[in-house]
């Protein structure tokens, strides 16, 4: 950056240069007030950015001498705007200038008399070194004539950049007040192209209403500055002092460098999970140059607090029913760089990662393709569940993949029966659902590999990929914060960087907006319960000072909404006959393939949206239990308990665990025909076509038990055969007496269950083999599947 030195340190001492340079400055001061453009004495003020980067300066108020190409617009000159890549959209990396004129500039209407101090330069987002490296500075009231700012011996020519990234901040030695502001370069390098941002502070009128209209004004006491890691510490301890009995001020773990990464809870009992109280997480800071969600907490925390004391009937309402997180900064280390060199004036990137080089936000593991080639296998829900998806061996290892801040966010994670969350994040403004990881369906993945083996590839079916399960309920907590934020849905002048990819909704699935994988979303609904989104904040992430007033105004009626959210859907608690709690109970919603657990005390929350479903809760050694709740539009969530009755599971895994965990045949008084009968020899089953020798061990109680059960039958057959032999004569004739003993019939009159894995009917002769045999291939009439 240029050092700007005062213009009375290069005076000379003489008192004859000073008079003379004095009656020239005087005289240009009264031509300019002829002109119409008043230069105010020399003071220090430096005043806030325009909005060339947060686009509160509409694309209108720019004007350019030319244009290159017309994805190089006057649209595209905001600091730190990114180019898409498509050469073929309006998405350039910056303004580009016609390299056939021979005079460039660009021009911005403040629509207002303003007070400018400075303007800051930027080169163009492109492999290529294109920056403007001089330029002059002009000011008008009325666009027509134009006086170029010099410093009382010429015309002040400032120096621009040295690359393409860095902003460079140039500042007047004085105050302009004027309405437009032009920019001239000079000299640059490769192709004439910057991005920019103008500094001014606008003039009050007190003849105008306009500024009166649309002043933000102060209607909470909060502290509306940005902190340091320091100042940030001491602010989160002076609430918790403020409200003892609401907050518990501690630290999840430390970062990369050291430092503490901070949270607060507020509830009104602080340090315990209360049955019946979901639990809701708000986290900033992953990226240390995204400043705004960070000072948004903070502010949040104070508000909270205050309006609690205050008696504020919302915020005691979701204070006490509500055990809320608040972690403002994730990336302490990558906000310490970022902090150090101030609000526009580092990169885009400065600070973004860790100290170690990893994105917090994208450094989770990858349960996406662990559960997608599953399910892609048919191994859903048999092998694999399709929640809480297992993380594979090795990649939480201290090896430096996963960096230490992701440590500490996923055993926080974990610990906790979270319910719903949010990551605010900056440098866009809308609302992105998870999946953030794209992947096609398993038919898309086949169609492409049909359509790639053929020449010709016309008329091909648009490509499908995988949605989550939940997506309209994703939706509609996206659609909670963007609509009730109060500028997240006005789009008409496109997106931060790109044409608004929400189509005027505020909200966007990220898979198809701009996927990545590991994301924190899809680990947090893969792994917990907990549903979590991303807010994009606004297209600065690194707002000046006088900004978070505003921003505040925007933020706080969504922020309030959106923790609502976590009383919507259904909730209730798992518990046995006796009353008991049942923690890892499952809790499944018919119709979306991705259920939930209980908490430690048994109980759950499942976030719907308003309908009939039939909710089933399982659990080890429990018989399930299927109810209807029904959620509806009013605020807060259905109550559906469960009471499970204990089951023989437990008794038929053992069951199954000595047989290899085949399926059990059940057989039934119909296996039972009158006068059926099974021959067999004494080491095969009816049907087999392989045998498999059971192994020793406790091979000798289940023959024995077979054998007493044979010999029951044995007894029960011949009792019965007595019994009919002596009701059962023929008639007498009238020429002779005869008497006939017919044969009994032998037939089931109780039905059997037989619950060995092994069915057989034994001829009486039989004796049991001494190693019985098993087949793969029999005809069930019933399976027990796995839980």
């Amino acid at each position: 950056m240029r050092s700007i030195t005062p213009l009375v340190s290069v005076l000379s001492p003489e008192k004859k240069l000073e008079e003379e340079r004095e009656r020239e400055r005087e005289r240009e001061r009264k031509e300019q007030e002829e002109k119409g453009t008043v230069i105010l004495p020399s003071y220090t003020v430096i005043c806030p950015p325009l909005g060339m980067e947060s686009h509160r300066i509409e694309n209108d108020q720019l004007l350019t001498s030319s244009v290159y190409q017309h994805r190089y617009g006057s649209h595209r000159a905001r600091l730190n705007i990114q180019a898409s890549g498509d050469e073929d959209d309006m998405n350039g990396g910056s303004w580009c200038a016609n390299p056939e004129e021979k005079v460039h500039w660009i021009e911005l209407d403040a629509r207002t008399l303003t007070e400018f101090t400075g303007v800051i330069t930027q080169g163009r987002d492109d492999p290529l070194d294109d920056y403007v490296s001089s330029y002059y500075v002009a000011f008008s009231n009325d666009s027509r004539e134009w006086t170029v700012l010099h410093d009382g011996y010429a015309e002040w020519l400032f120096f621009g950049n040295s690359d393409k990234n860095t902003p460079v901040l140039s500042q007047f030695m004085e105050p302009v007040v004027a309405r437009y502001i032009r920019i001239l370069p000079q000299s640059w390098n490769g192709t004439m192209c910057m991005r920019m941002e103008v500094l001014g502070c606008p003039v009050p009128d007190p003849l105008s209403q306009y500024h009166s209209r649309n002043e933000v004004t102060h209607r909470d006491d909060l502290d509306y500055t940005h902190h340091n890691y320091l100042d940030m510490e001491k602010l989160m301890k002076s609430i918790s002092d403020e409200c003892p009995n609401i907050t518990r001020f501690y630290s999840l773990g430390k970062s990369f460098k050291g430092l503490e990464i901070y949270a607060m809870e507020i509830t009104d009992n602080p340090g315990m999970h209360e049955t019946g109280e979901p639990e809701f997480r708000y986290t900033a800071g992953y990226h240390g140059n995204e400043a705004l969600g960070r000072e948004l907490l903070l502010m949040l925390m104070q508000y909270l607090c205050r309006e609690y004391k205050d008696g504020n009937p919302r915020v005691r309402h979701l204070v006490d029913e509500t055990r809320i997180y608040l972690v403002p900064s994730v990336n302490p280390d990558g906000h310490m760089k970022a902090f150090e060199k101030g609000s526009e004036l580092g990169s885009w990137t400065l600070g973004h990662w860790t100290e170690d080089g990893h994105d917090i936000f994208q450094n989770f593991p990858d349960l996406n393709n662990i559960l997608w080639d599953a399910e892609d296998k048919g191994m859903v829900p048999k092998l694999i569940s399709n929640h809480h998806v297992p993380i594979p061996e090795g990649i939480l290892s201290s090896n430096g993949s996963v960096a230490v801040e992701t440590l500490a966010l996923i055993s926080w994670m974990e610990s906790h029966p979270f319910v719903l969350g949010a990551n605010l994040q900056g440098g866009e403004r809308l609302v992105a659902y998870p999946f953030d990881m794209r992947r096609l369906t398993k038919e898309s993945e086949e169609m492409e590999k049909k359509l790639n083996s053929r020449a010709n590839r016309q008329g091909e079916p648009e490509e499908e990929i995988r949605v989550i399960e939940d997506q309209s309920m994703f939706r509609w907590l996206a659609i909670s914060y963007a609509s009730t934020h109060h500028t997240m849905t006005q789009t008409y002048q496109g997106g931060c960087h790109t044409d608004d990819p929400t189509g005027g909704m505020g909200i966007v699935n990220r898979a198809k907006w701009k996927p990545i994988p590991g994301s924190m979303n899809d680990f947090s609904y893969l792994r917990t319960n907990c549903f979590e989104l991303s807010i994009f904040l606004g297209c600065d992430k690194f707002p000046h000072q006088s900004e978070l007033l505003r921003e505040w105004e925007h933020n706080k009626e969504a922020l309030l909404t959106f923790m609502a959210q976590v009383h919507r859907g259904i909730k209730g608690v798992v518990r046995d006959k006796e009353g008991n709690p049942i923690s890892n109970a499952t809790v499944s919603v018919e119709g979306v393939n991705h259920d939930i657990r209980t908490g430690e005390s048994g109980d759950y929350w499942r976030l719907l949206n308003p309908g009939e479903y039939r909710v089933t809760a399982r659990a080890e050694g429990y018989s399930p239990f299927t109810r209807l709740c029904v959620v509806g539009f009013d605020p807060g969530a259905t109550l559906c308990n469960f009471d499970l009755n204990k089951s023989n599971w437990d008794r038929i895994k053992q069951i199954m665990a000595l047989h290899g965990n085949r399926p059990i045949r059940l057989l039934s008084s119909g296996n039972r025909g009158s006068g059926q009968r099974y021959t067999y020899s004494s080491n095969q089953i009816p049907n087999s076509k392989f045998s498999n020798q059971i192994p020793n061990g406790n091979g000798g109680d289940m023959r024995r038990a077979r054998l007493r059960r044979l010999r029951l039958m044995k007894i029960r057959r011949l009792r019965q055969q007595r019994l009919l032999a002596s009701k059962t004569t023929t008639p007498p004739t009238t020429t002779t007496t005869t008497t006939t003993t017919v044969p009994p019939t032998i037939e089931s009159t109780t039905p059997w269950y037989d619950s060995w894995p092994l069915g057989e009917i034994f001829e009486e002769n039989t004796t049991p083999p001494e190693v019985i045999e098993l087949t793969d291939a029999l005809d069930y009439n019933y399976k027990i599947d796995d839980y």
